[in-house]
């Protein structure tokens, strides 16, 4: 008998650990259809989305059709975000995962290379299947870009924010099209030169970077379809995540306070809230775990996000911008671990 009331309670104890724990990457929309197309294309057959061209096989592995039964997150729910941008523009529709910038979302993908094209013969109509139209913040002009996307999983785990932008020396796309990847490439806050598409040169004891040019971050968690209660109404408030410095000590509390200072800082757009992007290049931002009750370094109180709550991420680019940064619908990743669903 005690054999049997032991087996039992390891069974119990084991139990929960069974559920698992597994990475996910959400992007904004559904974050994986699987789809089969004419192999006489050349598309994979089971590829996600129809080969996003920023999400590789690897990582397809763990995108998830959000809306399916298992994991019943919807792509749009309730009223937030509203159906107009903030300049009042038509949108994606209202509380729907969707991309948004002051500019128009119609320039081509400037991280696709003529090189790539020559090597792989890719034809132009397998082209437009790898690729986003994008939204361009040029040189000495400021704006801004803005993700809306869905957790399709109860995170366990500190949340990556990772952005992957296209960023060329000023307007060298219009004369070097999808050669300007490989020739003119740049990084957000980099000093220029006097010429076409050359760099400054910097001196002994200066700062390479300008960081007045420097895009802002904003990130906030929203509640979402499961966090609500029993009238529909939100069971907390929004706030501002908060970002590790990494490298760091990854250890931002004072006795039980969150500070912002040299191991953490709430993304809340300030100037404490800068980021270096290079052209093309995955920039990771390590967003503490939130915590019931716990207060971030502004005073707002966090809570525990789950599956289907909505992670808002804005990216303000000075008018002191020095580059031209090329953004779209997938360069924003939201990736961790998280409960799996089954």
């Amino acid at each position: 008998m005690r054999w049997l009331i032991s087996l039992v309670l390891a069974m119990a104890m084991v139990t929960p650990a069974l559920a698992g724990e597994d990475p996910y990457i959400a992007i904004v929309g559904n974050d994986c259809i699987k789809h089969r197309y004419d192999t006489a294309l050349s598309v994979n057959e089971g590829t996600c989305n129809g080969v996003p061209f920023y999400v590789s096989d690897k990582y397809q592995q763990f995108m998830y059709d959000q809306e399916d039964w298992e994991f019943s997150v919807p792509v749009c729910d309730g009223s937030f975000p509203s159906a107009y941008d903030v300049a009042g523009r038509p949108s994606y529709g209202a509380g729907c995962e969707q991309f948004r910038s002051r500019y128009a979302v119609n320039q081509d993908e400037v991280c696709w290379s003529w090189n790539y094209k020559d090597q792989r013969a890719v034809a132009v109509e397998q082209v437009r299947l790898r690729t986003q139209y994008n939204a361009v913040i040029e040189k000495g002009t400021s704006g801004y870009f803005e993700w809306y996307v869905r957790l399709p999983k109860t995170p366990s785990t500190a949340i990556n924010l990772v952005l992957e932008c296209g960023v060329l020396k000023p307007n060298t796309f219009a004369f070097l099209e999808h050669d300007a990847i490989n020739l003119c490439a740049g990084e957000t806050g980099e000093k220029l030169g006097t010429g076409f598409c050359t760099r400054a040169e910097i001196k002994k004891g200066q700062n390479p970077i300008d960081k007045r040019a420097l895009p802002k971050i904003t990130a906030i968690a929203y509640p979402g379809p499961y966090s609500l209660d029993a009238n529909g109404d939100p069971l907390w408030t929004e706030f501002n995540l908060t970002a590790y410095k990494n490298p760091g000590t990854y250890n931002p509390w004072v006795g039980r306070a969150l500070v912002n200072g040299d191991a953490a800082q709430v993304l809340d757009g300030s100037e404490y809230a800068k980021i270096l992007l290079k052209s093309c290049m995955d920039k990771t931002i390590v967003v503490k775990l939130p915590q019931t009750g716990q207060l971030n370094g502004n005073s707002q109180v966090e809570n525990e996000l789950v599956a289907g709550d909505l992670i808002y991420v804005r990216m303000d680019v000075p008018e002191t911008n020095t580059v031209d940064i090329y953004c779209h619908e997938q360069s924003l990743k939201v990736m961790g671990i998280g409960n799996s669903p089954n």
